[in-house]
């Protein structure tokens, strides 16, 4: 008997895996669960994971999407966010959801477009996961293309740059040159949990005014 995805309950900072699932199948999964979800998706090859983020991971999320969203602006860089949108190319079987999403050098390209196809789409350029209770797939993003990853968990920011196919470590980001990310977003999120996003994003702006 097949189960109706309505039926299947995955709680909050967990993780449900499926095999053998056709690429049919995964679109058809998609569709059902529709844009606005919570749940998060990653396939490869077959494999589905199917999981939803802690409420703690959500604020991160929209903590360092803003502060990339405040530097674009000052440094007057065209960009276009695009969020948790699924990144997927069929002819690679592989399709995965970031926690949020920028293209930068690459914007003009997707000006308009509400949905992306990587078999004709440039990947995102910078693309952030928040791995508080999972790990991220690096996999997927080396796949796909996506040049520049950034990873923040408990311990911190990590940036991830593509190089022949894989991601190495690096302290600053191609995005964003001559800027100390890494120590900014880190301050700055922690900012937002001890005195408040609002206070804490105003300190940010002051900074980058005074500094850029």
């Amino acid at each position: 008997m097949l189960l109706n995805l309505q039926q299947i309950i995955v709680k909050s900072g967990q993780q449900m895996l499926l095999k053998d699932i056709s690429w049919q199948q995964l679109e058809d999964i998609l569709e059902e669960m529709g844009e606005k979800r919570a749940a998060r998706i990653s396939y490869s090859d077959g494999w589905l994971e199917i999981m939803v983020p802690l409420p703690e991971h959500e604020k991160d999320k929209e903590y360092i999407g803003e502060l990339v969203r405040i530097l674009l602006d000052q440094l007057q860089i065209d960009f276009e966010p695009f969020g948790s949108t699924t990144l997927k190319n069929e002819r690679m079987r592989q399709a995965v959801e970031p926690d949020t999403s920028f293209y930068i050098q690459n914007q003009a390209a997707i000006i308009g477009k509400n949905r992306i196809d990587l078999n004709i789409d440039p990947p995102p350029d910078l693309a952030i996961e928040i791995d508080i209770t999972s790990r991220t797939r690096f996999e997927n993003y080396e796949v796909l293309g996506v040049p520049e990853l950034w990873r923040h968990t408990q311990q911190g920011l990590e940036i991830l740059l593509l190089q022949e196919g894989k991601y190495i470590k690096s302290e600053s980001s191609p995005n964003f040159p001559d800027i100390p990310i890494i120590e900014l977003v880190n301050e700055y999120v922690q900012q937002c949990l001890t005195i408040g996003r609002s206070q804490a994003m105003r300190n940010f702006r002051d900074w980058v005014k005074n500094n850029l």
